[in-house]
């Protein structure tokens, strides 16, 4: 148990991540979390911010323009893959049984937001955990054209790498001092990522509850 434990916090950890696994593991870790759908828990935004933040102080030492194209790709690849997963076989996930690694509730969460927003969701979900990770996924599910998916999913992925990385970046050239309080950072970032994901979670089920109910109703009528 300890040894999964510190195995989760390894690749949860962005400072970790970055330190052991270099560029390459951090392009692995954004593919995975931009649309196969086990690689929801990965920290994406958290990743990204820490990558520019320590790119721009020298402790990462690798380009800004290099960090920022090369991520930008394994975003969009990501979710096309996430796509092209949903068209084959995604609509087993509404089946699947709840694990340690999948529940059906991110899929419905997903599946809300995106019949709310539209095609734009695929730009406001980059921002939002969990979210970003099966919204692709849906896409494929409900075959939603593909070029417009492309045209979505290379705006959203561009404006969310930029958006953090150059932030993190930002931040590191006018506040130096700023990596040291990196912990603090990353919480922060976290804590309003997920606000709206909780939020989409609770409106939808109290709407599938609301149905349930007039259901019932209704069968009693």
């Amino acid at each position: 148990m300890n040894s999964f434990i510190e195995f989760y916090h390894q690749i949860t950890n962005p400072e970790v991540i970055i330190q052991t696994g270099g560029l390459f593991l951090i392009l692995l870790i954004i593919f995975a979390e931009n649309g196969v759908f086990f690689g929801f828990f990965l920290p994406g935004d958290t990743l990204l911010f820490t990558t520019g933040l320590l790119s721009s102080t020298g402790t990462f030492n690798v380009p800004i323009i290099t960090l920022l194209v090369t991520i930008s790709i394994a975003a969009y690849l990501g979710s096309i893959f996430g796509y092209f997963f949903g068209e084959k076989t995604g609509s087993r996930l509404f089946t699947r049984d709840d694990s340690v690694f999948f529940k059906k509730k991110y899929m419905y969460a997903a599946e809300a937001f995106f019949i709310r927003y539209g095609g734009v969701a695929l730009i406001m979900a980059r921002f939002l955990p969990i979210i970003r990770t099966f919204a692709p996924i849906f896409c494929g599910i409900v075959r939603y054209p593909y070029p417009k998916f492309i045209l979505f999913n290379i705006i959203g992925g561009t404006l969310w790498v930029v958006a953090l990385v150059l932030g993190g970046y930002i931040l590191g050239q006018v506040l130096p001092s700023a990596k040291d309080y990196l912990e603090y950072i990353i919480l922060g970032i976290v804590i309003i990522t997920w606000i709206p994901v909780v939020l989409t979670y609770l409106k939808e089920r109290k709407r599938v509850k609301k149905e349930q109910l007039d259901s019932a109703e209704s069968t009693l009528k």
